[in-house]
């Protein structure tokens, strides 16, 4: 029975994790919280690989509040690239295999066409520097890694645009939600469920992935089709809006191409029917 950590599992995709683990019932998972398991501390985490045989490690701790790190420079950076290391070393010295997760913002958001795994990576905001670093530490030091890149993360658990449009529909709130920005909105569900069945199939396809679901969208898209669905849209004013201002810079455009992930692991919903799904279940 393979033994798999999950770090920071009270997060969202933690969260996540530990709702899709329920069908992986072959497997033994020990879901460790930010708090009881700090991985800026390598003394801590060789305490625990020293106690657990673990086969894998599905990194889900991390810093990920994008406007806050442009005041925490040092804090950002301690936990998605000092954090990543200890675990690489560790994951090397104890031999496990790491799932560690990355972001659509180490890209600058100037193309126009889906970027690739190849493409080449110019975040513009502190939280994409402190990830992009935390990846180039993992392929420093590590063979037996899958770091996947994903993008405009959501679910039924934690903070994130989903829950916080379902909540200002409630409030009867004005919304004003940006058109500039084009992406795909991605059920972390999924992203879970899809790592997870990459370990059943003992894949050996290391390396870097992107995973979104597919298709793309504008925030005011994803806002509108929530809203929509979920018979909401009565309930609030939705106003598109070119320039929406945050302290730290965002890409316009970041769609991501999976064809590498699709053709290595399988095929991924599109966004819109993830969605649908997700308001379904809920």
């Amino acid at each position: 029975m393979k033994t798999i950590l999950v770090t920071g599992a009270t997060g969202q995709l933690g969260q996540c994790f530990q709702k899709q683990s329920k069908k992986f019932t072959n497997f033994n998972f020990l879901f460790c919280s930010s708090a009881e398991l700090d991985i800026t501390s390598k003394e801590s985490l060789r305490a625990l690989f020293k106690k657990h045989n673990f086969d894998y490690c599905i990194n889900c701790a991390a810093y990920t509040n994008v406007e806050q790190a442009e005041n925490e420079h040092e804090k950002a950076f301690l936990v998605n690239a000092e954090g990543a290391k200890n675990i690489a070393e560790l994951c090397n010295e104890f031999g496990v295999t790491l799932f560690h997760f990355s972001t659509d913002y180490v890209f600058n958001g100037q193309s126009r066409v889906p970027y690739k795994e190849s493409d080449e990576v110019d975040p513009i905001n502190i939280y994409g520097a402190s990830k992009l670093k935390g990846e180039e530490i993992i392929k420093e030091l590590m063979q037996e890694y899958f770091i996947f890149r994903t993008s405009w993360l959501y679910s039924e658990f934690g903070h994130n645009f989903f829950r916080t449009i379902l909540r200002k529909a409630d409030e009867k709130a004005e919304l004003n939600i940006t058109t500039t920005q084009l992406g795909t909105p991605t059920n972390a569900n999924d992203l879970a469920d899809y790592v997870l069945c990459i370990i059943a199939a003992g894949s050996k396809k290391y390396g870097i992935y992107h995973f979104s679901n597919e298709g793309e969208a504008t925030w005011y898209d994803f806002a509108k089709e929530i809203l929509n669905y979920s018979n909401k849209m009565d309930e609030v004013t939705l106003n598109k809006t070119g320039f929406f201002k945050t302290l730290a810079e965002r890409p316009e455009y970041s769609v991501l191409s999976k064809e590498k992930a699709i053709k290595n692991f399988g095929p991924i919903k599109d966004w819109k029917i993830s969605l649908h799904q997700l308001i379904d279940e809920n």
